[in-house]
């Protein structure tokens, strides 16, 4: 368990910050117009918000302290 909290922390650490570099995006596509079968589609991409980069690295150092401050049992 001590391993698996430390490598979640670390992807959850560099994800963080890919985030809040400004790397982080996704598409949305929505429909503009229908008639029938036919339609008018527009794909945005859209940034990550950064608040999510910061919670991404906030949470990966809490788990990796976690990581290293767990005992064996």
């Amino acid at each position: 368990m001590r391993a698996g909290l430390f490598i979640a922390g670390i992807i959850l650490l560099v994800a963080g910050i890919w985030v809040i570099a400004g790397n982080g995006s996704y598409k949305q596509t929505e429909t503009l117009a229908q008639l029938g079968s036919a339609k008018i589609e527009a794909t945005h991409t859209k940034a990550v918000p950064q608040w999510i980069g910061i919670a991404g690295i906030v949470v990966g150092g809490l788990l990796i302290v976690g990581g290293i401050a767990s005992k064996k049992r």
